[in-house]
């Protein structure tokens, strides 16, 4: 099965160019976000996940949720989405939006994982490195993760960099067992 960022990206495109073409990306990235927490909330995943609802009662009830937050774009959104059972993908759209958006605005959001943790030193060297690579500014968020054993693993975009142990080993597997 797809991954889920791969389906939901195909919608955040075609949001992002509509709020491109209107001038509205900031009215889009509110909205956006407004409906991933609505999609998010324990009680409306109840209610999507009802098999007592047909598709025209979960798109009312979440339109009645969103109320004035969604203007008539995003209202199609929704029906987009639940006519193709794909409502809970809204939280990854968003992010795929928030991604797109942040790249055109020329900042690239960089998810650091190391084995152990870094210094800040460190943490604004690997910043300055990756922005001189990528040619953009970059927002980095860093978390440690003792299972990658050492090293650290970099992911920015669709580009991963991993120079962990665990990867090394991974890639070693794979080339033995090929």
């Amino acid at each position: 099965m797809a991954e889920l960022s791969t389906i939901a990206r195909p919608y955040a495109v075609a949001a992002y160019k509509l709020g491109k073409e209107k001038k509205a990306l900031a009215k889009w990235s509110e909205m956006l976000a407004f409906a991933a927490a609505v999609a998010s909330d324990v009680y409306m995943k109840t209610l999507i996940d009802s098999p007592k609802l047909n598709a025209a009662d979960i798109e009312a009830a979440f339109l009645k949720v969103g109320g004035d937050n969604l203007d008539d774009h995003g209202q199609n959104l929704i029906k987009i989405l639940v006519e193709y059972g794909r409502l809970s993908l809204l939280p990854a759209i968003a992010e795929a939006f928030e991604a797109l958006k942040a790249q055109d605005e020329g900042t690239l959001d960089a998810e650091i994982i190391a084995a152990a943790k870094l210094t800040a030193a460190q943490t604004k060297d690997l910043v300055k490195r990756l922005e001189a690579k990528f040619g953009k500014k970059i927002e980095a968020s860093v978390s440690v993760d003792p299972e990658i054993i050492g090293g650290i693993k970099i992911i920015v975009g669709d580009t991963v960099i991993d120079a962990s142990v665990q990867g090394q080993l991974q890639n070693l597997a794979y080339t033995l067992t090929a």
